[in-house]
C-alpha cells in the first residue's frame, strides 16, 4: 500500500492532470500552491474541492471546502460544522482568494 504523502501526492496529481468539466483548474493549481493545503487529501464532492487529513474514508471535515459557482467561489463549511447546513464563511471572485479563507479558517494542528 502506498504512504499517506504519495497518496496524497497522486491524488493532487490526478486533479492536475484531468480534463474532467467539472474540475476547475485554475481552483486546483491555487489550492496546490498552498504548502498547507497541499499536505492534505483533495477530494471533489458536489463539485466542491475539499480537504482531509486521511486519506480514506472517513475523511475529516474540519477544513473549509471551495465551490465554483457562477465564476465565483464560495467558501463555507462543511454540513456536519453547523446544525443547519454549510455555514458561509464568504464568497470571492478569484481562486486565490478563495485559497486564502480557506487557510485563514483551517483548525490548529490542520497538517496530516
Amino acid at each position: 500500500m502506498a504512504s499517506r504523502p504519495d497518496r496524497v501526492e497522486a491524488a493532487w496529481a490526478t486533479y492536475r492532470q484531468t480534463a474532467a468539466p467539472h474540475v476547475d483548474r485554475d481552483l486546483i493549481e491555487a489550492a496546490y500552491a498552498d504548502p498547507r493545503l497541499r499536505a492534505l487529501f483533495p477530494f471533489h464532492s458536489h463539485h466542491s474541492l475539499t480537504f482531509s487529513r486521511r486519506v480514506t474514508f472517513p475523511y475529516t471535515h474540519d477544513a473549509p471546502v471551495i465551490t465554483p459557482v457562477g465564476g465565483r467561489y464560495r467558501v463555507t463549511w462543511w454540513a456536519t460544522r453547523s446544525p443547519h447546513g454549510p455555514a458561509d464563511i464568504g464568497e470571492v471572485d478569484d481562486p486565490r482568494e478563495a485559497v486564502a479563507l480557506v487557510v485563514a479558517h483551517l483548525p490548529p494542528r490542520a497538517g496530516p
